[in-house]
């Protein structure tokens, strides 16, 4: 596959690192720790405001702690959760029992590609400061110099594609300018109508969509200068 983005725009659990490895780790760290991390931060303003997001959209009758719970189980994309997860992850990294991960192939051609000038984003449903934490502590050391942006569900949800519009404009280009990689078939079908060229990765047990270029590893893709 030969491709001439101007930006990469990536996605993070699944494309470039493990969900497993997200899943199995970091939620369960959440879950283990959030009781404490609430009483002890919970007068904090940013927190606070957290906790009343949260309060607004669990609906009367569930306290902030359960719903927050709850999601984490269900892995929601819940904005405070996503806030509340990043400084609860704070602790983790500190202590070294929280360590991020990415695919060597990924990392390998990442960083070719940054070697060529080629700006590469982020576009996450975990908030930009999760995207950040995650990165600067990875096996590999802080992988933060690779990555020319962040974007999270502030710009919109990843399954709408006026998200990869906005996007494309805050970057000052055309959304055909753009390449993004995703595991996830919704996503994939949200960039591709809004005009991104998509290409489906494959990790774990992803199923292959069938509508969209797939790929198993970033070895498979090859890029050239932009016309």
């Amino acid at each position: 596959m030969t491709y001439a983005p101007k930006a990469v725009l990536l996605d993070i659990e699944g494309t470039i690192s493990s969900l497993p490895h997200v899943v199995n780790t970091f939620y369960p760290f959440t879950a283990k720790h959030l009781a404490a991390f609430l009483e002890r931060r919970g007068g904090d303003p940013e927190v606070a405001a957290a906790i009343e997001d949260t309060r607004a959209l669990a609906g009367p009758g569930i306290a902030p702690q359960e719903a927050l719970l709850q999601w984490i189980a269900e892995d929601r994309k819940a904005p405070p959760l996503k806030f509340l997860q990043g400084l609860v992850w704070e602790d983790g990294y500190r202590s070294g029992e929280l360590v991020g991960h990415i695919y060597p192939d990924a990392l390998e051609v990442l960083r070719r590609w940054h070697d060529r000038g080629l700006p590469l984003h982020i576009f996450s449903s975990g908030s930009v400061q999760c995207q950040a934490q995650f990165y600067e502590h990875s096996p590999h050391g802080d992988l933060r110099h690779l990555f020319s942006g962040h974007f999270d569900t502030g710009v919109g949800a990843k399954i709408e594609a006026e998200s990869y519009r906005r996007i494309a404009e805050a970057l000052g280009l055309r959304t055909s300018d753009l390449l993004f990689f995703t595991d996830n078939p919704r996503e994939l079908e949200a960039a591709s109508s809004a005009g991104v060229p998509v290409i489906q990765v494959l990790r774990e047990d992803t199923r292959a969509d069938g509508r969209f270029p797939a790929i198993s590893s970033f070895h498979d893709v090859e890029l050239s200068d932009p016309q």
